[in-house]
């Protein structure tokens, strides 16, 4: 195949619309579904995300993305039992590997990963499968499926859901272009190889980084790669914890991103996971009855006349002082930057979710000041000297 037609572009009024190499073959298969022009940016943008963070941790690895940025993205570790509530995995699925780094990817962000675009750095088996068949989701991508895998698939959204198999192999050109307002644009592919060795630089009194904060920080460089910017990346335990994407200002980016790092630590809780929902609610309405209950709009949820569409009884609120207690046992976070921070005002709110670990470019005028606000606060932070925006 040397071109794919597409029903349209990125919007309906966008026709006609089409994908091709100037000829050469194209390097995936759809063996399921039909694919739409924002279908396979996602894909494609995906792929080389999982593919880059399985070549630098070794791990299977896996992102959910939406719009062009990944809600999450996770290499392979086991679950507990809380971590499969969190990720609402059925009690009787057994995870494998690939499995479980979907299930990280997809449970960093619930509520945005709904209708979701799944990558995958190895091959899609049936426990993935089982998995995402339950979830709304618009396609997925990966280098090669189990026929029993493809099989539960393909019976996904009636038979339509979009299966795309990637040739591990290919490399693209160099040199990329795209197009603005009819003018090109033309420029050297962001090939650099992230690894452990952007963390040598370290300007701070702590020097110390874990293995496991270290994989944390290179996962959340290498989605950082793959995010529109500005944008900042919160990992925790082999999983980024919040992405923040698409912001003008950094310190926007950190507070969106901190904020659902904490949504996403706040469903750990006992109270929330324990949350008596109703026999056969689905879980998209599950996520956000979840999202509302731990927010500041509580009360909304709590109503009379509105808890009983989601919850056999109505739940206890789960107060701001419970809140506080719960978030002061968050700790051990990793956090990567696209670019540099120019204001301490970063740091002190990266503080707040638990951030132990930080890896950012440096290059600002106010790098010092940044660097003396991380001793302050006992922080670890490597300065890479790699910007990575994307756009």
């Amino acid at each position: 195949m040397t071109e794919y037609k597409l029903k349209y572009g990125c919007n309906p009024n966008q026709n006609p619309a089409r994908i091709h190499m100037d000829g050469k073959e194209l390097p995936f298969e759809i063996l399921n579904g039909s694919a739409g022009y924002i279908n396979l940016l996602d894909a494609f943008n995906s792929w080389q995300l999982v593919k880059e963070l399985k070549e630098a941790t070794g791990l299977p690895s896996a992102a959910s993305f939406k719009h062009v940025s990944p809600a999450g993205a996770a290499v392979a570790q086991p679950l507990d039992s809380v971590e499969r509530k969190v990720c609402m995995v059925p009690d009787d699925l057994e995870l494998s590997p690939i499995a479980q780094a979907y299930v990280r990817a997809r449970g960093c962000d619930r509520v945005s990963s709904f209708g979701d675009f799944a990558a995958l750095s190895d091959e899609c088996d049936a426990s993935v499968a089982k998995f995402l068949v339950r979830e709304v989701s618009d396609g997925i991508i990966a280098p090669s499926y189990t026929d029993e895998a493809l099989e539960i698939l393909k019976s996904k959204r009636r038979g339509n859901y979009l299966i795309i198999k990637m040739d591990p192999d290919y490399e693209p050109e160099l040199m990329e272009t795209k197009q603005v307002f009819g003018i090109k644009f033309e420029q050297k592919r962001n090939d650099s190889k992230l690894t452990m060795d952007l963390f040598d630089d370290m300007p701070t009194k702590v020097k110390d980084i874990p293995e496991i904060a270290k994989i944390d920080l290179l996962i959340s460089m290498i989605t950082l790669k793959y995010t529109q910017s500005n944008s900042v990346c919160y990992a925790r335990g082999g999983q980024t914890f919040g992405v923040g994407a698409g912001q003008q200002s950094r310190i926007h980016c950190t507070r969106l991103a901190g904020n659902k790092a904490d949504n996403l630590w706040l469903r750990h809780n006992e109270k929330v996971i324990n949350l008596p929902f109703i026999e056969g609610i689905r879980k998209c309405e599950a996520d956000n009855a979840i999202d509302l209950y731990i927010s500041d709009e509580y009360e909304d949820l709590l109503k009379d006349g509105v808890w009983q569409k989601y919850f056999t009884e109505c739940p206890q609120p789960f107060t701001k002082e419970e809140k506080q207690a719960w978030h002061e046992k968050m700790d051990k976070v990793a956090l990567g930057s696209d670019a540099f921070f120019p204001f301490e005002d970063n740091i002190e709110r990266a503080v707040r979710s638990g951030v132990k670990y930080i890896a950012q470019p440096g290059g600002s005028v106010r790098d010092q000041a940044v660097i003396d606000c991380c001793d302050s606060f006992g922080i670890a932070m490597a300065m890479t000297g790699i910007r990575l925006f994307h756009h």
